[in-house]
């Protein structure tokens, strides 16, 4: 993977249009983003002076008046139809720049940086693994490689902590759209048996097994698959032969509500499925295909306009 590029999106906007900018991209199926907001920026600043010795010298400056969205596609035939679809509907300008896979590294370690998520959990990103791990918490280590799945999006963090809250001991968990893996290991690391992870993504697949060899975590515990469970039969009869206690499925709302039909053939009796990256606004729709296809919803949170929702079979 040494030769591959990238073309890093941005794309320009306004403090006013970057909620409406970012939701759009994410309902067009950007899997992660990158926020360039100078007032964000301070406030991470300001929240995280240990950490500004990671800061580069010039990089205040640059951030005056900054407000952009990135995102970032293959710099191939594949790659350029993707940025066409996702771009759907968004009026904003943008530019485009080509990265090769250091580059790429390179740009998100500078926004990158140790988060405690819920009452156990501490995300620690490579290059900043001998992090102390305050008392009580449990390290996930993650190189977020090229696929989603920081820690930083709100979405994922209600996510973790659901899984921080759901997750059975000694038993399987099945991650359904798994990016980076950050959710499945997570959950191995608080003391799930073994996992499975999915992504419709197959670059998800190398990037999740090398997450979990970082946190000491063999592929006699973890496997990591690429395909899409709503259109392959075979995929999904293959999944539905082991019963999980925790099913997670940080996703979007247009693939949560399909997958919801097929939900019961994956969970063991009285397992969860945890279900993330759901706009506030489409929350209940969510909740109502769940209640449809014979699921209670147990727990609802939200945090910055998204929300994550545990349900179990009524």
């Amino acid at each position: 993977m040494a030769d591959i590029k990238w073309l890093e999106v941005a794309v320009e906007t306004t403090e006013d249009r970057l909620e409406a900018v970012s939701a759009r991209l994410t309902m067009n199926g950007v899997p992660g983003l990158v926020i360039e907001d100078e007032a964000e920026f301070h406030q991470f600043l300001e929240n995280n002076r240990q950490y500004w010795d990671y800061v580069d010298d010039g990089l205040l400056e640059r951030m005056k008046g900054v407000c952009r969205v990135k995102f970032y596609v293959s710099d191939d035939a594949d790659g350029k139809r993707q940025l066409a679809a996702w771009m759907e509907g968004i009026e904003e300008p943008y530019t485009t720049a080509v990265l090769g896979e250091d580059d790429w590294a390179h740009s998100w370690q500078k926004y990158y940086h140790p988060m405690e998520i819920g009452e156990k959990l501490y995300i620690v990103p490579e290059w900043l693994k001998q992090t102390p791990v305050p008392g009580g918490r449990t390290a996930v280590y993650l190189n977020p490689g090229l696929t989603f799945g920081t820690g930083s999006h709100a979405s994922t963090q209600l996510c973790l902590a659901g899984v921080e809250r759901y997750t059975v001991p000694g038993a399987p968990v099945l991650d359904l759209g798994c990016g980076s893996g950050i959710l499945s290991i997570a959950a191995l690391r608080l003391g799930a048996e073994r996992a499975v992870a999915v992504d419709i993504d197959p670059k998800a697949v190398d990037v999740a097994y090398e997450n979990a060899a970082l946190n000491g975590i063999g592929r006699d515990r973890y496997r990591a698959l690429s395909g899409d469970i709503l259109t392959d039969a075979a995929l999904a009869e293959e999944l539905a032969e082991t019963k999980y206690a925790l099913v997670l499925a940080n996703i979007v709302a247009d693939v949560i509500i399909p997958l919801s039909r097929q939900v019961e053939r994956f969970l063991a009796p009285g397992g969860t499925f945890l279900c993330s990256g759901i706009i506030d606004t489409r929350a209940g729709e969510v909740a109502a295909a769940l209640e449809r296809n014979g699921l209670t919803v147990l727990e609802r949170w939200e945090r910055k306009g998204w929300v994550a929702l545990a349900a179990r079979m009524a």
